[in-house]
C-alpha cells in the first residue's frame, strides 16, 4: 500500500465513530447503580467510570444518605457483569470527540471526592457526562438508575452518534467483558453490591 493510500485509510478511521460511551445501570442490593463504559468498539479493553462510596462497608453508604461521604470513581463489583445489567444506552463518536469526552470523564473522576444519595450520586455523575456530550438529560438525578438510563435513551430518540451518522459510521463490534470481571470474595460482593446509587 502506498503512503497516500495509508494516509487516506488513517483519515477515514479517524473520522469513523469507533469510540463510544455506554450509559449503564445494574442491579445492587439497594436502588441499583449507574456508571459508564467507554473506549473503542473495535477493542476489548473497557474503561469504567462511576461514582460510589469509597469502601466495601455498608456504613458509609448508609451515612451517605444524610451527609456526603468519600467516594471512588472507578469500577465497582458487578460493573463488568452483564448478568447484573438492567439498562444500557451506547453513543458512538469520532476520535476527536472521544478525546474531549474521555478527558472530561477523567477530569470528573479526579474532581468528584464525595458521594451523597440526595445531592451527588451515581446518576448525577453520569448525567454530567451526558450533558457534556450534548445529550438531553432527564430532569431528575434521583430516578432509579435503570429508569434514568432508559429515559436518557428515550428523550434522545435512541440517537446513536454524537455527530451526524454521515460523519460517523459506527462499528458494530461490541466489546465483551467476560474475561475482565473483578475478583471479589463473597463478603465483599455482598457489601459492595449494597452500595449502588
Amino acid at each position: 500500500m502506498c503512503s497516500r493510500h495509508r494516509r487516506r485509510a488513517q483519515a477515514q478511521a479517524t473520522n469513523r465513530a469507533i469510540y463510544y460511551v455506554d450509559f449503564r445501570a445494574r442491579t445492587a442490593a439497594s436502588y441499583g447503580h449507574a456508571f459508564v463504559w467507554y473506549g473503542r468498539a473495535d477493542q476489548k479493553q473497557i474503561e469504567i467510570a462511576g461514582l460510589h462510596p469509597a469502601t466495601e462497608s455498608v456504613i458509609p453508604y448508609i451515612l451517605g444518605h444524610v451527609i456526603p461521604v468519600p467516594s471512588e470513581t472507578g469500577k465497582s463489583y458487578g460493573d463488568l457483569d452483564d448478568d447484573y445489567l438492567t439498562a444500557s444506552y451506547r453513543v458512538y463518536m469520532t476520535e476527536a470527540e472521544a478525546k474531549r469526552v474521555f478527558a472530561y470523564i477523567r477530569h470528573l473522576q479526579a474532581t468528584s471526592p464525595l458521594w451523597n444519595a440526595a445531592t451527588y450520586n451515581c446518576v448525577a455523575f453520569i448525567q454530567d457526562i451526558a450533558r457534556y456530550m450534548g445529550l438531553r438529560v432527564p430532569g431528575n438525578h434521583l430516578l432509579y438508575p435503570e429508569d434514568w438510563v432508559n429515559n436518557l435513551k428515550q428523550i434522545n430518540g435512541g440517537r446513536r452518534y454524537m455527530s451526524s451518522p454521515a460523519v460517523a459510521q459506527a462499528s458494530s463490534t461490541k466489546p465483551s467483558a467476560t474475561a475482565q470481571k473483578p475478583a471479589a470474595t463473597a463478603g465483599a460482593q455482598t457489601a459492595s453490591a449494597s452500595g449502588g446509587y
